[in-house]
């Protein structure tokens, strides 16, 4: 019979191990007791690694890992540790995907290093069954027993671990390794028993000494020989390296369920089973792996390699009762499944089940050799059906095979029963960019490259780093610490490749765009070769609580979930059995259709279809069919191959494509679910990463298929012989191309949202996670530490959770994963995706840029065409956002019952008060955006139209009236807009606003030299307190001579107004400052009688000469009191008196006659004159 590959019925979700945020890793050192110059030597004999790849795979690359579940405590639940750096760095995180309502992440990553290398075969963990805390057993090459006791809050809080390891980190020397024994493998039974297997046959038995013991006595060492002591002496006697045929290269303990009972199963390098009463030390069986009758020159033949470990696993609940399945690798290699039974703890019955079956897996289908490398088994609920899981490794690939069956019906079941994961291991194709591409070149790559989750960080670095070596000279090697590693990248390349000229003399840009596509595939090449070692599968993990497997790799992780309806048509298109062949028909016809096209081809169907989606639809379904095939033109491309290879599949006409059968694919693209009860256990930042990823991958599945379904309904369409045959006739393509749109808008959303990452600041509850408060140093930082998440998982990570059906029973995640995404990918998803609270979000974090990419998606309800407002308007672009807003104002003035205070945290209560409240409130807001953001001119067009708005039905609408007209006056003045603010100063019957805005009004034109347009404003009853607020700027002015002008604003001032004895002593007051400046003395012309002072005298003449002889008079309050020497009288405090035009026109003579006294050098001499005489 020919073997057949298994149909996909998995598909696997893969992660990398860098964390979120620096901040969560904890690296902690730890002590030795050992010989420290022994410990020296064991650390420095691996040295660093010489190139960078090197480096990084010894950093980030693990050489060995596991998950442990815990089997008393559930949070946290699963337990991952790794070894890194040549085996001296233990890291420990959780990977639970859901947690207790209300309790923290646990997203700690614990790094452990220790002084000498560990065996990696030598880690063992346990969970104290009346303490919450794991238990982490670790053998170094020294032979020391480090026992690390780390509580939840370890996972949880930074200061837990940094506080000192005081009682959590123990050593003990096992003394039987420090002379003639070597360590093998190291067994868990519990924590206060291990069993450590030895390279020579033996195991030793430590357990722990009473609590008081000191700590190097803290356990009890036991050692046991199958061989016998005779054999075993012997044994030291030979090399160490050397593997004995009775060492245990696998080993399980199990009580069976029953009290004081302990036995332990090994699988020997021998081939053989042995069976330990652990109670008495004595081996109570012996039998061959496949009950094979072996000669003794065979011994080799069967021989098993001593770096196998997965050989065996026992699962069961039933007391007394276990089912054993052991595998033996020899040849083909082949399973064995044994029922064990036991009454007391001195004796074990084992006999075979299905013994004349020979239970050989089957590789994957290929000529590459497989190797199974892990495999697991789980007995579902206590009954008699079982569940295997099979780990495939051809070098860094591999494959996993799943089987279902009851034990009775595993020999029928082995034949036909397997299903197989779909793997994601497979890098992605480099992309094509083409002249309907909607972006470059640099930034196709720059997706494809930092693609969220695809590439870890110093995986980028190493391949930017060896790029640059092969490059030489020409790359331009930039610090890490100046940019960012995508800058870093597009510097390096851009400076290698060449704009030249072409023979007509013009640059030629397409010879640079070549060059630069090419440095582009030699990167990105150097990249998957440098990623291609952190695939390599390490273990197989599953975990019947959870029903979720894991493929452990070298520096990512893999969940397994169940394959929705449309995943198994797609990755099964030979199997159509498995769905209705109308249905997968149509799908892979679709998809086959496509292929066949060229990439420019693809990227123009791509540019129709975006205007389809986005832009608002004003024609018929039959015009927008008709448009879209016009646009794209992509029948000019198909062959008749290709239309008959259509027609081969979907028969004569597409008989195959009728309205139910479409019905049936809209309802495959519109799976919802909806949990009969409330998520219980909230996602963990983990089990968010794991829901975005796999909705990235569905997304990104279904929408290849929502586009194929789409070409195929327009070829379909018109293509036909003769008019009735055409598909409208039978089908409402309409209604079935409306939805396939639909579809295709919300995937494309998601797959932004998915895409696209943004550094989020830590939450208090990370930051006291990641920060030790008894750090200043790091408490100070704390502000400035972030993590990087992306846009879905922020959106609707707190909307996701998981539900258990029964108490004790599976959660079932993998299916529930399926459910969640698939629901989620729905048009009629009860999860909404509204873009414009998204819009809201990422403004509250200044990525407008990242907001308005969302335009397109956003409807023209009100609210939305706000926010799009909003948008423009954090990126300073106060015109769109004007038209934005106006658009908006009519639907978001109007009032509303509940209008749903949804904004995330972009609107305050106060703001939210003002909108759907009238049209004046709504404006008022608007001119308050505008202030806030300095658009002084649009807070000048939005307080005007506020204004118009207001009218005596309008409820508060003095106090709102006064609050705008400052707002308005405000700006008005910012902007220099004078004569609106003189009209809105006016209009305002808030005195004491009226009053401080004229002010303000004043200061600012004359501030800025408006003097003119001051003089001609009216100001109408505010007159006097105008002239009043320039007279005491007057009386504060000291320097009239390089200050604001005031006097001579004044003067105009009164002038204006005719108030000829107000301006004089306007100028009275400035030539007294003058004197006091002393430079009234300054010429101003050729002629020497013309000075600053004679010119102020002669205004002051003529605007007394313009009033009546008995009108002209002035009054002040300080004399003149002369001075000797020819200098000009200075003014004194005196009373008030009066001076008249006469008194005036006296002092100007006399200033006139000082002057030519000093032009004719005639000084007099008083008796208070100093002079010295050479």
């Amino acid at each position: 019979m020919a073997v057949r590959e298994p149909p996909t019925a998995f598909k696997e979700v893969r992660l990398n191990y860098e964390p979120t945020s620096s901040s969560f890793v904890v690296n902690v050192e730890l002590p030795s007791i050992g010989n420290s110059l022994k410990s020296r030597r064991l650390t420095n004999g691996f040295g660093r690694a010489n190139a960078d790849d090197d480096a990084v795979h010894a950093q980030t690359c693990a050489t060995a890992s596991a998950i442990y579940n815990r089997r008393y405590h559930q949070d946290p639940r699963h337990i991952l540790w790794r070894v890194l750096e040549h085996n001296t760095v233990l890291s420990l995180r959780t990977i639970d995907l859901c947690k207790p309502d209300g309790a923290p992440d646990a997203n700690l990553v614990l790094n452990f290093h220790f002084p000498t290398p560990i065996r990696p075969s030598c880690i063992a963990l346990s969970d104290p069954s009346d303490h919450d805390a794991i238990a982490v057993f670790v053998v170094d090459e020294a032979g020391q027993l480090y026992t690390l006791f780390l509580r939840p809050d370890s996972f949880r809080r930074r200061s837990f671990v940094e506080s000192g390891m005081g009682d959590t980190c123990k050593i003990f020397t096992i003394n039987a390794l420090q002379s003639f024994k070597t360590p093998y493998r190291l067994l868990a039974v519990n924590t206060d028993q291990l069993i450590l297997t030895l390279t020579d046959g033996g195991h030793i038995r430590l357990d722990r000494n009473r609590p008081r013991t000191p700590p190097q006595n803290g356990w009890k060492e036991t050692f046991y020989n199958a061989k016998g002591w005779v054999r075993g002496f012997k044994s030291i006697l030979t090399n160490r390296s050397d593997y004995d045929p009775t060492a245990a290269a696998a080993a399980v303990e199990t009580g069976l369920g029953l009290d004081d009972a302990s036995f332990l199963f090994t699988v020997c390098l021998d081939h053989r089973l042995r069976i330990w009463n652990l109670k008495s030390g004595q081996v109570m069986g012996a039998i061959d792996l496949l009950n094979t009758v072996r000669e003794p020159n065979e011994t080799g033949k069967w021989r098993l390699d001593p770096t196998q470990s997965n050989l065996i696993r026992i699962v069961g609940r039933v007391q007394g009762k276990r089912l054993c399945v052991t595998y033996s690798p020899v040849g083909s290699g082949e399973f064995k499944f044994r029922e064990i039974e036991s009454n007391d703890s001195d004796s074990v019955g084992i006999h075979d089940i299905h013994s004349d079956t020979q239970f050989i897996p089957i590789p994957p289908l290929g000529s590459d050799v497989w190797t199974l490398a892990d495999f697991k088994v789980v007995e579902r609920d206590g009954t008699r059906h079982l569940q295997m899981w099979l780990l495939w490794k051809n070098n860094t690939a591999y494959r996993v095979q799943e089987l279902t069956s009851s034990v009775d019906q595993l020999p029928t079941s082995w034949q036909t029963g397997w299903r197989s994961v779909y793997s994601d291991a497979t890098a992605p194709s480099a992309p094509l960019s083409g002249p309907s591409d909607p972006v470059d070149t640099t930034e196709r790559w720059l997706q494809l490259i930092l693609s969220p989750g695809r590439f870890s960080q110093p995986t980028l670095e190493a391949a930017l780093s060896a790029y640059q070596q092969a490059a030489g000279d020409g790359a331009n090697k930039i610090p890490r610490s100046s940019q960012s590693i995508a800058e870093s990248i597009c510097s390096t390349i851009a400076s290698i490749s060449s704009l030249t000229k072409a023979s007509s003399g013009a640059l030629d840009y397409e010879q640079f765009r070549a060059s630069n596509e090419s440095q582009w595939r030699k990167f990105y090449r150097i990249l998957i070769e440098i990623d291609k070692p952190r695939g390599e599968a390490l273990a197989l993990a599953y975990e019947p609580i959870s029903d979720l497997p894991w493929i452990v790799c070298a520096d990512t992780i893999s969940a397994i979930r169940r394959c929705s309806k449309l995943e198994q048509i797609c990755y099964n298109p030979n199997a159509r059995h498995t769905e209705p062949s109308d249905l997968s028909s149509l799908i892979i016809t679709g998809q086959n259709f496509v292929e066949g096209f060229s990439d420019s081809m693809v990227q123009i169907c791509q540019s129709v279809l975006r205007a389809e989606i986005f832009e608002a639809a004003s024609k018929t379904d039959q015009e927008r069919i008709q448009f879209f095939s016009d646009k794209a033109g992509f029948w000019r491309q198909i062959s008749d191959e290709d239309c008959a290879q259509v027609t081969d599949v979907l028969g004569p006409n597409f008989n195959i494509a009728t309205s139910d059968v479409y019905q049936q694919m809209l309802a495959t693209f519109n799976e919802t679910w909806s949990p009969r009860r409330p998520t219980e256990f909230p996602l963990t930042e983990l089990g968010r990463r794991i829901i975005v990823k796999a909705t990235e991958d569905v997304a990104e599945l279904q929408w290849n298929v929502c586009f194929s379904q789409l070409i195929l309904l327009v070829h379909m369409e018109f293509e036909f012989d003769r008019p009735e045959d055409a598909l409208h006739n039978r089908v409402n393509i309409g209604a079935i191309y409306r939805s396939l749109l639909r579809s295709l808008s919300r995937l494309q959303l998601i797959r932004w949202l998915a895409s696209t990452r943004l550094l989020i600041p830590l939450s208090k509850t990370d930051l006291s996670s990641s920060i030790s408060s008894a750090s200043s140093a790091l408490a100070k930082r704390s502000s400035e530490e972030s993590k990087s998440n992306t846009v879905l998982e922020e959106c609707i990570g707190h909307l996701l959770g998981m539900t258990c059906l029964t108490p004790g029973h599976s959660l079932m995640i993998g299916s529930t994963i399926t459910k969640i995404i698939t629901s989620l990918c729905a048009p009629d998803s009860d999860i909404e995706l509204q873009p414009h609270y998204i819009q809201c979000a990422l403004l509250v974090r200044d990525r407008a840029d990242l907001a308005m990419e969302l335009a397109p998606f956003c409807k023209q309800d009100p609210f939305s065409v706000y926010i799009q407002g909003r948008v423009s308007l954090a990126l300073r672009d106060y015109s769109s956002a004007a038209t934005q807003f106006k658009k908006a104002a009519y639907g978001m003035s109007i009032s509303q019952a509940n209008p749903g205070r949804h904004s995330s945290g972009l609107l305050d209560d106060d703001e939210w008060n003002l909108l759907f409240n009238g049209m004046p409130r709504y404006y008022a807001h608007i001119v308050a955006l505008y202030e806030k953001s300095r658009a002084y001119s649009y807070v000048v067009e939005f307080a005007r139209l506020a204004l118009q708005f207001i009218n005596k039905r309008t409820e508060g609408g003095e106090v709102l009236k006064v609050e705008i007209q400052g707002r308005l006056f405000s700006g008005a003045t910012a902007i220099s807009r004078f004569d609106l603010a003189h009209s809105t100063l006016v209009a305002m019957k808030d005195h004491a606003l009226q009053h401080s805005s004229l002010r303000t009004l004043i200061q600012k034109m004359c501030n800025n030299l408006h003097n003119a347009e001051l003089v001609q404003l009216s100001f109408p009853g505010l007159q006097n307190a105008v002239d009043d607020i320039l007279a005491q700027a007057c009386r504060d002015t000291v320097d009239v001579i390089t200050g604001i002008p005031f006097h001579q604003i004044l003067y105009s001032w009164r002038i204006k107004r005719n108030d000829y004895r107000g301006a004089a002593t306007v100028l009275f007051d400035r030539i007294r400052k003058l004197r006091r400046l002393g430079g009234g003395d300054q010429f101003t012309s050729e002629d020497d009688l013309d000075t600053v002072i004679t010119r102020q005298y002669l205004m002051l003449i003529n605007v007394l000469s313009c009033v009546e002889q008995k009108q002209a008079w002035i009054t002040t309050e300080e004399i003149m009191v002369p001075t000797q020497g020819g200098n000009p009288p200075v003014s004194v405090d005196g009373k008030r008196r009066l001076i008249t035009l006469a008194d005036i026109r006296k002092e100007y003579q006399d200033e006139l006659d000082r002057i030519a006294m000093i032009q004719n050098n005639q000084f007099g001499l008083g008796a208070d004159d100093e002079m010295e005489i050479l």
